[in-house]
């Protein structure tokens, strides 16, 4: 076989396997000697055990093929509970932390063939303060937060998969940066039993790929669905509308003309875009966003902040957790009011529209391992519970990558991606 299998996709090594040209052990061992290559730089993993992978994939070797994951490694973002590694939530409250079960994310996919690889780093408790880990692309970089070892995982083709989790852009930002795919179901598709609760009302269990198709096969497994195989949407049947919203003045100017050329080729290419205007009240979504997820982050670390404040960063509790403490009962309930108004809103206008357009990210990746990036692009989607994904579209001026998002209507995932796959062949989009 010329080509390592470490660089595969999901898509190639289920091929592989299933033909009998490689195994789930010599797809684990190429994954391996990867991290090993590469992990000094990258510091992707909180944990990695080679002996727990090794003797997984060795067990599916003797068994036939059950179906896309079968002996296909994969990563964890630690706050997702696993039982035979420790969960640690990227903080040393818990360090040593074994959970007594998987948490259902894992299981499914273990229960598909996937094999566990390790837990990825995260920031301290999912927010803002940083891990370890690096961008593979600059090493002086952020990959971006809060599933940081995830995105760089995958960019570096240490897995072919990771598990991460978004509360406000913790998936999109970390692919934009890292310039892979990111995706985020619609809000409440995945079962998030056993992930760390930072705002029960927005968390969504996301994850990484190197490609549109590897997004759908894991998604299939995560809802427990039948196995099919993505069709691309007809490009020239796609209505697109172009967001420039509040958000978008954050975006660096090099960057808007990127996405702006993006629609033009789109529009070009057979599809109908259309500049949207954003419905009245759009502007306060971030500020409700920031009031709810506050509000439950504060009170669901309760135990934390009241029993380990001296082990927490002060950029945990001088920011979401004093946001929360502060906000009223009256302003939380008010936010999500406004929220529930806002979700009718967007439904009625993605019924004239297949998907949204906009940025993933600002830019190229911050300069820097102190900070992960603004959320700004992203912060609207999740909060409205709509599925999205950010493609690797572009180069900066850096020659950073740069994603592209795109959003669908609620539940409507499986449009997004065969969108999304035809919209990654219109601007002939590659890891």
């Amino acid at each position: 076989m010329s080509r390592d299998p470490a660089q595969m996709t999901i898509v190639e090594a289920s091929r592989a396997i299933e033909s009998g040209k490689l195994t789930p052990s010599a797809l684990t061992d190429a994954c391996l000697d990867r991290v090993e290559e590469r992990e000094p730089e990258t510091r992707a993993w909180a944990y990695c055990s080679g002996d727990q992978s090794r003797m997984a994939a060795r067990l599916l070797d003797s068994q036939s093929s059950t179906g896309a994951l079968h002996g296909i490694p994969f990563g964890v973002k630690d706050i997702i509970d696993t039982v035979e590694m420790p969960t640690e939530h990227g903080t040393p409250i818990f360090t040593g932390h074994r959970p007594v079960r998987d948490a259902a994310c894992v299981a499914l996919l273990k229960e598909a063939g996937g094999v566990c690889f390790g837990k990825t780093v995260t920031t301290e408790l999912a927010h803002f303060h940083p891990g370890k880990t690096r961008n593979p692309h600059a090493a002086t970089r952020t990959p971006g937060g809060s599933s940081s070892g995830s995105a760089a995982a995958v960019a570096d083709c240490m897995v072919p998969f990771a598990l991460g989790t978004q509360t406000t852009g913790s998936v999109l930002r970390p692919a934009s940066y890292c310039g892979v795919y990111g995706y985020k179901p619609s809000y409440g598709d995945v079962s998030r039993s056993g992930v760390f609760e930072c705002a029960a009302s927005f968390d969504t269990v996301g994850w990484f790929t190197r490609c549109v198709e590897d997004i759908e096969i894991v998604r299939r497994a995560l809802i427990r669905a039948p196995s099919k195989p993505l069709q691309p949407a007809e490009l020239s049947q796609l209505t697109i509308g172009f967001v420039r919203d509040v958000a978008w003045s954050k975006v660096e100017p090099a960057t808007q003309k990127l996405i702006e050329s993006a629609a033009k080729q789109l529009g070009l290419a057979g599809a109908s875009v259309e500049d949207i205007q954003p419905n009245a009240g759009f502007e306060d979504i971030a500020q409700h966003h920031r009031d709810i997820a506050g509000y439950e982050f504060a009170r669901a670390i309760t135990w934390e902040r009241t029993n380990r404040q001296r082990l927490l960063s002060p950029k945990l509790l001088n920011g979401r957790c004093e946001d929360g403490l502060r906000c009223s009962y009256e302003r939380y309930s008010n936010a999500q009011s406004e929220l529930a108004v806002q979700r009718m809103a967007i439904a009625k206008t993605m019924q004239k529209f297949d998907l949204l357009l906009t940025a993933s990210a600002p830019g190229e990746a911050w300069e820097g391992l102190e900070a992960t990036g603004d959320p700004v692009c992203n912060t609207a989607w999740t909060a409205l519970h709509l599925p999205t994904v950010s493609i690797p579209a572009f180069k900066g001026e850096s020659g950073l990558p740069i994603g592209l998002q795109l959003v669908a209507g609620f539940r409507q995932d499986g449009q997004l991606l065969a969108a999304a796959e035809s919209i990654r062949l219109a601007l002939d989009c590659q890891v």
